[in-house]
């Protein structure tokens, strides 16, 4: 239901991206969505998807340059070789900034790898109204979060094997002595269990899709972007 679309970075260069429009509102309010590391691949499309039929406009940034994959080792490859804070300074704001003069307010949201991009992206873009962080945090000496202005949502696996839990424990005093307004869950869950295709015994092992925690953290999700966008 979607189709490419290329925007400008503040550098200038050209980025194509995913856009998703819902059908009855095309001035709807927008989000911004970081894939995981696989790539701009269906399954994050339909996570755009589910956005527009929610009622927002979704886009999608080609972070990798039309590069994806199935494989996790390629897959660590191509997070390995992208430069996280060109692409939180440039492919996101500058997909922020495209979204906002198609909707008067943007959220951002990522997933895994994502949601480490989307906490970097918060820090960079003054034009994002609200974010939503799912299973990803990078160090968090790479945080300022002094400027981070937009109230922040987060899901998290209990027994994430990539993320620790502890993790968010220090995220969240970070966010606390800064003054961020934020909401974190907390789920009795394995990374990555927000993404279908998570299933099987072709999955990378340590991820499990759990549909009943997936189904809560999406309506928490769409409440917190309605409550912040609309």
């Amino acid at each position: 239901m979607g189709t490419m679309v290329e925007f400008q970075r503040p550098d200038g260069k050209a980025v194509q991206g995913y856009l998703a429009v819902p059908a009855q509102a095309p001035n709807a309010p927008a989000i911004v969505v970081i894939q995981e590391w696989w790539g701009l691949n269906d399954q994050i499309r339909g996570v755009a998807d589910r956005l527009a039929l929610a009622g927002f406009q979704a886009l999608v940034p080609d972070l990798y340059r039309g590069k994806s994959t199935v494989e996790a080792e390629e897959a660590h490859h191509l997070m390995t070789a992208l430069d996280f804070g060109d692409a939180a300074g440039q492919d996101i704001t500058g997909a922020v900034q495209f979204m906002k003069t198609r909707a008067p307010k943007v959220g951002l949201t990522g997933f895994c790898m994502g949601g480490a991009l989307t906490l970097l992206g918060v820090t960079q873009s003054p034009d994002i109204d609200a974010a939503v962080v799912w299973y990803g945090c990078p160090p968090l000496d790479y945080i300022d979060a002094s400027k981070i202005k937009a109230p922040l949502q987060g899901h998290w696996a209990t027994q994430d094997q990539f993320f620790a839990i502890d993790t968010v424990d220090g995220l969240e005093a970070k966010l606390t002595a800064a003054g961020v307004g934020f909401e974190f869950h907390r789920y009795l869950a394995h990374h990555a269990f927000a993404n279908e295709t998570a299933v099987g015994p072709s999955r990378t092992p340590a991820t499990q899709f759990d549909p009943v925690w997936a189904q809560q953290a999406w309506d928490r999700t769409l409440h917190f972007f309605g409550k912040h966008l609309g």
